[in-house]
């Protein structure tokens, strides 16, 4: 069994998305673009234990909040409500938030059970069917599937929000939806394993804990409840007087005693409070030995990474019993080492029908192929979309996966991308970018407060086709090169949201020309030149410039002009530096309303726009 595909609408911040997923699948994208709703999505529709809140969802399960009908909401905020109508209009419509997820590769005790509502999909085109048709069915892209739907809503009657899973086929073929109970959710399998969650209730007895799952799918019932109810129903706590309490609460009875009868209240003792089931359920827990001693603490105790593999030394428990699982992660990198992180995606793969993980670490998107990794990505008015990679001419896999670390990783996992000529182009706009924002934060922001990520195209032959490839995954996507050929400028603009190109053959040049005697003197001091240099420019007449011009080419791809940038002042920066930062800014994070004269640098306007074409 496997999710095909979710459709959500009204939920959190998606308005609306249809998602597809593949046998195993990283969903990734930047923070908030909404991952872990996509997951949450999921877990309202098939998690058994989802909906045993009360409420199932509330007023931020909403899309922007919004649960009450336009017209509704008019009249509770003052406003006129239609009245007295025949029927009522359409924008008095209850809101409601549906997810739909379509499973198929069911196995033969799912199709048995789910029969009645079996439909037929064709993988392609998402084409369904509801009654089997021998000449469609057997085609190749043809499964099984089943549909099951969430509807949550605002009841104004009861003042409460409520929610049920409904059989898709249901809800447009009868009188009556049917639900989707409890019990049919548990012959699905679904393990929605939250990052912040799921380690510190792992080995409790609360419902929905692994350990917990792990007993119902053994058909344990632990007899543990009556017996310990009963014995600390009768601990008295502090009942020994070495205890020095008891003579405290001897002192209260005799108090009472002068001002009410002994029926109100006598006897106070000190015993164990909140005995019922469900209190236990959250207060009982394992405990595991730590170091090389006896000396045992609560499991939620231990390290995270600890609680880490526990979780999958739980997981590969529920695996083995179930056999037809999905499960679906969140985080799986949390306090683990890489390695251990490679395992876990390892085991999760083993052990599922289906894993669905979200994830930040190289390490773990690593594992996943190209046609495995989801991209996703959210529009201000909350349409989620999915990507696929698709490599450009230029980019064989073998290169992709060799400098997936080092130079593709970033950019999938960022919302906003730079691409760089080179290492020295790279590495200097970070540093300028901060150095300025230090120096004058009410005109700049350094690039990671802008939310860009910096990538080393090595070259600029590549920087079109990066260009294509970020851009075509819903990034935002600049570049920043030397002057280039007007053909080769004409393309990479073709590709990217604005190009930085700057008018000289070298970034060395640039610096050195528009920059201060000063700077490079008080550099030049600081530095511990190479011996070659050092012989190469010593003297009285020494031309800073040329000694500059060498140690930058000696130094390149080794910081050396971040580090001479570093230490300029506002004024010593060039130019063209200045007005990128300032530009980027004005693009990534525009003021509340449209400036009204020139750009941050004042009275440099007309060269700003001079040199970006503009």
């Amino acid at each position: 069994m496997r999710i095909h595909s979710v459709s959500i609408n009204n939920f959190r911040g998606i308005r609306s998305a249809t998602i597809c997923l593949p046998a195993h699948a990283v969903l990734i994208g930047d923070n908030n673009t909404g991952k872990s709703s996509v997951l949450e999505a999921i877990d309202l529709v098939l998690g058994p234990d989802r909906l045993s809140r009360r409420p199932p969802v509330d007023e931020h399960d909403f899309f922007e909040g919004r649960y009450l009908a336009p017209a509704v909401a008019a009249a509770d905020q003052g406003g006129v409500a239609p009245v007295n109508a025949a029927a009522p209009p359409a924008d008095t419509e209850p809101l409601q938030i549906e997810i739909e997820v379509t499973i198929t590769d069911l196995s033969e005790e799912q199709l048995a059970r789910f029969g009645g509502s079996i439909e037929w999909l064709n993988t392609v085109d998402g084409t369904l069917f509801t009654e089997a048709n021998p000449a469609s069915i057997d085609a190749a892209p043809i499964n099984a599937a089943l549909r099951v739907t969430f509807i949550g809503q605002y009841d104004p009657d009861e003042d409460d929000f409520t929610g049920i899973t409904y059989f898709s086929r249901s809800l447009t073929e009868g009188d009556t939806p049917t639900p989707f109970r409890k019990n049919d959710k548990q012959h699905c399998g679904f393990l929605f394993l939250r990052s912040l969650r799921t380690g510190s209730r792992a080995l409790s007895l609360e419902h929905g804990s692994l350990l917990d799952i792990i007993l119902r799918l053994k058909e344990i019932r632990p007899r543990l409840w009556e017996g310990t109810l009963e014995a600390l129903s009768t601990l008295d706590v502090a009942g020994a007087p070495e205890m020095g309490i008891s003579g405290v609460l001897e002192s209260v009875n005799a108090s009472l005693k002068k001002y009410v009868p002994r029926e109100w209240g006598a006897q106070p003792q000190l015993r164990v409070s909140g005995l019922t089931r469900e209190h236990l359920r959250k207060v009982i827990t394992a405990f595991i030995a730590t170091g090389n001693g006896n000396h045992a603490a609560p499991f939620y105790r231990q390290g995270t990474g600890t609680i880490n593999m526990l979780v999958l030394a739980l997981l590969s428990q529920i695996a083995e019993d179930k056999q037809n699982v999905i499960f679906a992660m969140e985080e799986v990198e949390t306090a683990i080492p890489p390695y251990a992180q490679k395992r876990i995606v390892h085991e999760l793969r083993k052990l599922a029908a289906q894993s669905i993980i979200t994830s930040h670490s190289p390490y773990v998107l690593e594992e996943f192929s190209l046609d495995e990794t989801v991209i996703l990505s959210r529009t201000h008015h909350g349409m989620l979309s999915q990507s696929s990679i698709t490599l450009p001419d230029s980019v064989k896999h073998k290169r992709y996966r060799q400098d997936f670390r080092t130079k593709f990783c970033e950019g999938l996992l960022a919302r906003r991308v730079l691409i760089a000529e080179g290492d020295s182009e790279a590495a200097a706009l970070p540093v300028v970018a901060r150095r300025l924002s230090d120096l004058n934060p009410a005109a700049y922001t350094s690039i990671e407060a802008l939310g860009i990520t910096i990538i080393n195209a090595k070259t600029e032959t590549q920087i079109a086709d990066l260009g294509k490839l970020y851009a075509g995954l819903g990034k935002r996507v600049f570049a920043l090169c030397d002057l280039q050929r007007q053909e080769a400028q004409q393309a990479i603009e073709a590709e990217v949201e604005q190009l930085f190109m700057h008018p000289e053959k070298g970034i060395e040049e640039l610096v050195l020309k528009n920059t201060t005697l000063e700077a490079m003197n008080r550099f030049s001091q600081s530095l511990a030149w190479p011996q070659h240099l050092a012989a190469k420019h010593a003297g009285a007449d020494v031309n800073m410039k040329d000694a500059l011009m060498d140690y930058f080419q000696w130094s390149k791809g080794n910081w050396g002009i971040a580090d001479f940038l570093a230490q300029c002042s506002e004024a010593e920066i060039p130019l063209w530096f200045r007005q990128t930062c300032a530009r980027l800014r004005e693009l990534c994070d525009p003021p509340p309303t449209p400036p009204t004269a020139g750009p941050a640098t004042g009275s440099d306007g007309d060269d700003f726009d001079l040199l970006f074409g503009l």
